[in-house]
């Protein structure tokens, strides 16, 4: 696919967490003399990817009637502050990196991370000790050392580490990172395995917690903030790959007696702590029975969630989302992980993928979410490493034999939105007129407006962007995605 980076992006503000709680009035002094519009886009069937097509300009604009299609804005009611968009650097991501020629490895950088030539990621996840996209199981620790004197994190200086630190650098500097365990080592387990399922011992509870402290206080030692962490990685799934189950009951039990009270007596209570991290489906189920209960609810800072049980449903359980947020609004919504799953080459020029990005992400920073992550930055050829075949897809693939890089159109997706929302943004209304059209805007730190318009269906729509009885008129491309900077 043919890559094509724009000119320009906004300088990105520092990162500025809030609660999603009800909208309030903001720049209520907004006013559109002098502005105009600049479109950038993203459209199947031709060259333009992320590209700028045309500045448009303002002018009076009466109410619209019914047989006109508009996305209404308003900048006088705002929602949610954008924390940042990004992906998971995961050690399969690490490893097909330095597999790649220098000059390679210079150009994913850019592509990911610069805020003007890129898509300006800000966000990123990775793991703590082995996850399926590792080439192998690993610990941090030798087999039944529960006071953790063995912990070492040489493995992960090898690739992922370094991986890391040229992605801060390539990121301006700052990146916001958080992390999450796969499973406990195998023996602190009911099943004595770190795959395949299993639960934590009850006699390795603090144990376990302390293991995180380690593991942060060990990571920034190596130069690395750690921003945030997850207690489990999907804690209702029994997977052939690292995994723990936890239920409702029994992670709230251990947030509230056991790693937020560690956490806190080990001066990292600033860490944000994620609860859930698995999907849509039954979000609301955890995060009632976590948050209900405000001894384990005081050390939570928000609920993570994934897609893959809802990703082929039309509308992907948005209102579970939409539920969390409205009944704990003091809390945080983030996505913490997804991807297409079933690698088949085949599929890397597929404009679907892409899309579901694209309906995932509006919805998503529709119904509260302040963060979205991304799985895997960067896989190679085969959707791996992964040490149990558990191959998929990432928005940018490397032959490692060639050294080429493909950028699939959920890379481009994706860079509409992280390109132009940048931290410390705030939502605010944007409504379209007609379901085929799916929409979110923010208002930036800097003052300019980012209107996302996407475009799934067969046919052109033309509508008109209004904005306080003013309007331009657009056309939205079949299969496309465009942002529309108001500056």
């Amino acid at each position: 696919m043919k890559r094509q980076f724009t000119a320009a992006c906004f300088a990105a503000a520092g990162v500025l967490v809030m609660s999603t709680a009800n909208a309030q009035k903001a720049t209520p002094q907004f006013s559109l003399n002098n502005k105009s519009v600049k479109v950038y886009v993203t459209e199947k069937g031709t060259d333009n990817r992320i590209t700028p097509t045309e500045t448009l300009h303002f002018s009076a604009k009466p109410q619209p009637v019914e047989t006109e299609v508009a996305v209404f804005v308003d900048p006088s009611k705002s929602f949610q502050t954008m924390l940042g968009i990004g992906g998971a650097l995961t050690d399969a991501s690490a490893e097909t990196f330095y597999k790649l020629p220098k000059d390679k490895q210079k150009e994913f950088l850019t592509a990911y991370y610069d805020k003007d030539k890129g898509i300006g990621y800000t966000l990123g996840r990775t793991s703590i000790q082995s996850s399926d996209f590792s080439s192998s199981s690993y610990s941090y620790i030798k087999d039944y050392d529960i006071s953790l004197k063995t912990f070492d994190i040489s493995h992960d200086q090898k690739y992922r580490i370094p991986f890391i630190k040229e992605i801060m650098t390539a990121a301006g500097g700052k990146l916001t990172l958080f992390a999450s365990p796969w499973s406990p080592p195998g023996w602190m387990k009911t099943n004595n395995d770190v795959l395949h399922g299993g639960k934590l011992k009850k006699e390795y509870d603090q144990s376990w917690a302390n293991f995180y402290v380690k593991f942060i206080n060990a990571y920034e030692k190596a130069g690395i903030p750690i921003w945030g962490l997850t207690v489990q990685n999907e804690p209702m799934a029994t997977q052939t790959w690292e995994s723990c189950l936890y239920t409702a009951e029994e992670e709230r039990d251990f947030v509230k007696n056991f790693l937020g009270p560690t956490l806190t007596k080990s001066g990292l209570a600033n860490k944000k702590l994620i609860v859930w991290d698995h999907n849509r489906d039954l979000m609301y189920q955890r995060a009632s029975t976590i948050l209900g209960d405000p001894a384990a609810a005081k050390y939570v800072w928000g609920v993570g969630y994934h897609w893959y049980e809802t990703w082929t449903g039309a509308n992907m359980n948005f209102a579970n989302e939409k539920l969390v947020h409205d009944a704990f609004p003091g809390k945080n919504l983030i996505f913490t992980e997804g991807c297409a799953e079933r690698f088949d080459p085949k599929g890397l020029n597929d404009w679907s993928l892409g899309e579901k990005y694209g309906q995932s992400i509006i919805n998503d920073l529709n119904a509260g979410t302040v963060g979205w992550t991304d799985w895997n930055v960067l896989l190679d050829e085969k959707g791996g490493p992964n040490h149990v075949g558990n191959f998929c897809f990432a928005p940018v693939h490397a032959d490692t034999k060639t050294g080429n890089l493909t950028y699939t159109s959920s890379y481009y997706y994706i860079g509409q939105i992280s390109k132009f929302i940048h931290p410390g943004a705030k939502r605010i209304i944007s409504s379209a007129s007609r379901d085929k059209l799916l929409t979110t805007a923010y208002l930036n730190p800097d003052g300019k407006i980012a209107v996302v318009v996407m475009n799934k269906n067969d046919e052109k729509i033309d509508y008109f962007l209004w904005i306080k009885g003013k309007a331009v008129k657009v056309s939205s491309a079949p299969h496309s995605i465009a942002t529309l900077v108001v500056e």
